[in-house]
């Protein structure tokens, strides 16, 4: 949100320096994000001053020069060249002496500084109009009338305006109070009666009474819950036309854009209110009825950017006898908005239900200045005050009368109290607030006191703090107001032990810390992503209100979130990645939502830079699978089948159920996110694998005296056999004395066969009370080739 610093100044008793301002605000918890500096003219002439050339002569060394010297209101004048053709005695000038910035129409902004010129001295500059922006003319310089005063600075002459500031404020979504001028000029009011001891009230602006007209011949009737008042007033005979400057400068210091003197006063009202309004052409309201009202699915409205939207069933609408004019608090219609010859306006003020609002913006993606005021909750009560006040800037800029005022309000909103007692306040905020505090903060922050006691407070809640309920909001209430940094830290802090880790935590965190050993970073994604990346999926868990078009449903699968990531990195040459994320996916079968908790990877480019000595090492499922492994070592899982698919994939079970899975991703899908390098992914079904590690039992043995015995083996095999298939026959045999085994090496040649390779395979064996014989260790190798011949019909190498 953005706020005018001089527009603000309008609202409060008295001025404050914009740093001070700065301050109280972060204080209040409206956090001031940055400060812009807004002039009328950039730099504002500082440090420009009115003088009068006593003498100008030509320069000696150059044609087109002259040499000046110029009073500017000092003991002595200031010898200046200068080359604009028109400087003659006796004129009144703008001069910019040494120390000055000049800020040029066009063209950097520089700092006077004293020179030679072709050998003569000069001490300053006498000014054209585009040199200091204030005109485009550079035809010679800015010549003032001789009854200007020799030394007045140039920002007075030309009665600038003081300096404007954009504030721009972080508005937290429960601070509806505070999103209007008004709004911060109470909070700042509140916080000065608090810490000066004085009764600061905001200067409201002057309303013209209107609760005495006749009631206006369009009639408001009221169809839906979503809409608890209406109101609004018909004004004749108005000229649509430019708004005022002044009005126009306003809006520009906060950003907004000028569009003619009625709609240009209703964004007006709206920034010092917090009140949207809308202005409707009496002439294009067909019939003397407005209803609001939703209208059946699939309804066509034609929008002012006139565009064609279908409406839904549950969206708001403000409708005539014949059909919709708006969207209730989002935007208007194309046939009922005012136009150069709109003479008689029907000035809308209304509360909208926030969720309704907020649905209909978010559904046709209009994201509008008055759909976001509403969808925070506006000040029911402010309805007719912020209509008094345009009706009266109407009536006075635009002119015209107001003719006729309706209001309809069939049924109140309840007024909320809240009871909190003093020594809850003082538990909660850490302070001892004496109860004449507490009652002074929240009757300047426009709280009414139904009762008091020495132990407790019942207040009524204004209604514009529509996220007051509780007591506890009403503590941070006199906490904001008091500056959180003014509660006194304690001398003595008492302090819990914390709860020792989960058995979850704990395995997620010996999880993260091999990863992050082995050259993993972790991620943290949105479960929420497009559902155009599932268009076959028949158990998707949609988003019934979804932010945008683009975040509609819950994940189904880990790897998308992830491929974006991937994407963006890619995106930006940083190529070789390997990440990880703790997080949920979500399916829906028939009525039952499911959701599962999984671990999830992704391996891309290098795993492995090149360097002086290695060349780079490319990623692969292999080392997915390696990593995979490593994991399941690491936290003792045992028992665990691993199974091969089409060299794709590599699954992982335990107990017959899939506890892991890793694959490379399809090219189909990596077209999809516009990725042109291989990515691996895997994932782990998190509450499987903590079943797993809950059953695994680490069994501890003392380091082996004996020496292990190493073996190789080369075997022939057909093709199709997978090395699968000889570990489950390695496996299978049982062997106690073999501690691992594994493959070095797999060659195909034209001399073993076109339809054979040869796996070359490492066996290491060893006891724990001796070292085993040649003889033994023969045995054991002829065990495993007799097994390897018999079922696989495999052929030792020699």
């Amino acid at each position: 949100m953005i706020i005018s610093y001089q527009w603000l100044l309008d609202y409060l008793p008295e001025p404050l320096p914009v740093a001070d301002l700065s301050n109280i605000l972060t204080s209040i918890g409206l956090e001031v994000e940055h400060i812009e500096k807004a002039e009328a003219i950039k730099g504002g002439l500082e440090g420009l001053v009115i003088g009068e050339v006593l003498t100008c002569v030509p320069h000696t060394n150059a044609d087109k020069l002259k040499v000046t010297t110029v009073s500017i209101g000092g003991d002595e004048p200031l010898n200046i060249v200068c080359g604009a053709p028109n400087v003659a005695a006796s004129q009144k000038v703008i001069i910019a002496p040494v120390g000055a910035t000049i800020y040029p129409l066009d063209g950097e902004p520089f700092a006077i500084k004293k020179a030679k010129i072709r050998g003569e001295a000069s001490a300053g500059m006498i000014c054209a109009e585009d040199e200091i922006g204030i005109g485009k003319d550079h035809d010679g310089i800015l010549v003032l009338p001789d009854d200007v005063v020799v030394g007045t600075a140039a920002s007075t002459y030309f009665k600038l305006p003081p300096a404007d500031y954009a504030i721009h404020i972080g508005l937290t979504p429960n601070r509806s109070d505070a999103n209007s001028h008004i709004g911060v000029a109470r909070d700042v009011c509140a916080y000065l009666s608090h810490h000066n001891g004085k009764d600061y009230r905001v200067k409201f602006p002057t309303l013209t009474e209107l609760s005495s007209l006749p009631e206006s011949i369009v009639k408001i009737n009221i169809k839906t819950e979503a809409c608890p008042r209406y109101a609004g007033v018909e004004i004749d005979g108005i000229k649509v036309g430019d708004a005022p400057e002044w009005l126009q400068k306003r809006l520009q210091s906060i950003g907004v854009r000028s569009i003619n003197n009625i709609v240009d006063i209703t964004n007006y009202v709206l920034h010092e209110y917090g009140q949207p309004l809308h202005a409707f052409d009496m002439t294009a309201i067909r019939g003397s009825q407005i209803n609001v009202q939703s209208l059946p699915e699939g309804n066509v409205f034609v929008a002012l950017d006139e565009k064609e939207r279908k409406l839904r069933a549950d969206d708001l609408m403000i409708c005539d006898e014949q059909g919709p004019m708006a969207m209730g608090g989002v935007f208007g219609g194309k046939d009922s908005g005012i136009t150069d010859k709109t003479t008689k306006v029907f000035l809308e003020s209304a509360y909208f239900n926030p969720m309704s609002v907020r649905r209909t913006s978010m559904h046709h993606g209009l994201r509008t200045d008055a759909a976001t005021h509403f969808e925070k909750g506006v000040d029911i009560e402010n309805v007719i005050p912020a209509m008094y006040r345009a009706a009266s800037l109407i009536t006075e800029i635009a002119g015209g009368v107001v003719v006729g005022m309706s209001d309809g309000y069939p049924q109140p909103l309840p007024e909320v109290t809240v009871t909190v007692a003093y020594a809850y306040i003082e538990k909660l905020s850490g302070k001892a607030y004496g109860k004449d505090a507490v009652n002074n903060i929240l009757l300047a922050l426009g709280f009414t006191i139904l009762s008091s006691s020495d132990a407790e407070i019942t207040v009524r809640v204004p209604s514009n703090k529509p996220d007051v309920l509780q007591p506890a909001d009403i503590v941070e209430e006199i906490l904001r107001i008091d500056g959180l940094d003014n509660i006194e830290i304690p001398q003595r802090l008492n302090i819990s032990l914390m709860k020792p880790l989960s058995d979850d935590r704990t395995a997620r965190n010996r999880v993260a810390q091999l990863l992050c050993g082995t050259g993993f970073q972790e991620i943290v994604t949105n479960s929420i992503v497009n559902s155009k990346y599932y268009p076959e999926h028949g158990g998707l868990v949609r988003m019934i209100n979804s932010l945008t078009s683009e975040l509609d449903t819950m994940r189904p699968s880990m790897l998308e979130s992830g491929l974006e990531v991937v994407q963006y990195n890619v995106n930006r040459k940083n190529q070789d990645l390997c990440l990880y994320e703790f997080g949920k996916i979500y399916t829906q079968q028939a009525d039952k939502y499911i959701e599962e908790a999984c671990l999830a990877m992704w391996v891309t480019g290098n795993t492995t830079p090149a360097d002086w000595q290695h060349k780079a090492h490319s990623s692969d499922l292999f080392y997915l699978k390696g990593i995979m492994d490593n994991l399941l070592a690491y936290c003792s899982v045992k028992g665990v089948a691993v199974s091969y698919a089409d060299g794709n994939e590599v699954v992982w079970k335990w107990k017959n159920k899939v506890l892991c899975t890793a694959s490379k991703v399809s090219a189909e899908r990596l077209r999809l996110f516009d990725i042109k390098q291989d990515v691996y992914h895997a994932t782990i079904q998190w509450d499987l694998w903590m079943e797993a590690v809950s059953a695994a039992r680490t069994k501890y043995k003392e380091v082996p005296k004996f020496p292990a015995v190493q073996r190789d083996l080369a075997v022939v095999l057909d093709k199709k056999v997978t090395y699968q298939e000889v570990e489950m026959v390695t496996n299978k045999l049982k062997i106690a004395e073999l501690q691992s085994f594994g493959l070095f090496d797999v060659f195909e040649s034209e001399k073993l066969g076109t339809d054979k390779k040869s796996y070359a395979m490492n066996y290491t064996f060893q006891l724990q009370d001796r070292t085993l014989t040649d003889a033994e260790t023969e045995r054991l190798m002829k065990s495993l080739t007799d097994a390897y011949t018999t079922k696989l019909n495999a052929v030792i190498r020699e």
